[in-house]
């Protein structure tokens, strides 16, 4: 059994000095911490999986393919794989729980057997 404690998992994404860490990875899933400052810009692109988003902290908009909702701690978002979706007008800063199923980057098509490569 694997039990994070979700203000540490803050703390290390935060020293990490990235925007995303990844802290589980099955075949099934995987788990992230996202964070994005007051007025930074969201430059994400679809993903090839599903995903939740579950908004920890802040305050801002998103967009998921023509939708638009305002977002604030406890928000809980889905969006399907393959639509194209952002976080944008970024009051407070933002920090989500982002849920992967199956874990990312897993449903990308293997590039090395592609034929028009």
């Amino acid at each position: 059994m694997d039990i994070y404690d979700l203000q540490n998992l803050i703390a290390q994404q935060q020293a990490s000095g990235e925007d995303y860490l990844e802290f589980l990875r099955v075949p099934s899933l995987s788990m992230g911490i996202y964070t994005l400052p007051v007025g930074s810009t969201d430059s994400q692109e679809p993903h090839t999986e599903d995903e939740v988003y579950y908004v920890v902290r802040g305050k801002a908009s998103m967009r998921v393919e023509d939708e638009h909702q305002e977002i604030t701690a406890g928000s809980l978002i889905f969006v399907a794989a393959n639509a194209d979706h952002c976080f944008y007008n970024i009051t407070e800063e933002l920090t989500v729980l982002v849920f992967f199923a199956p874990a990312e980057y897993t449903q990308v098509p293997d590039r090395h057997n592609d034929p028009g490569r």
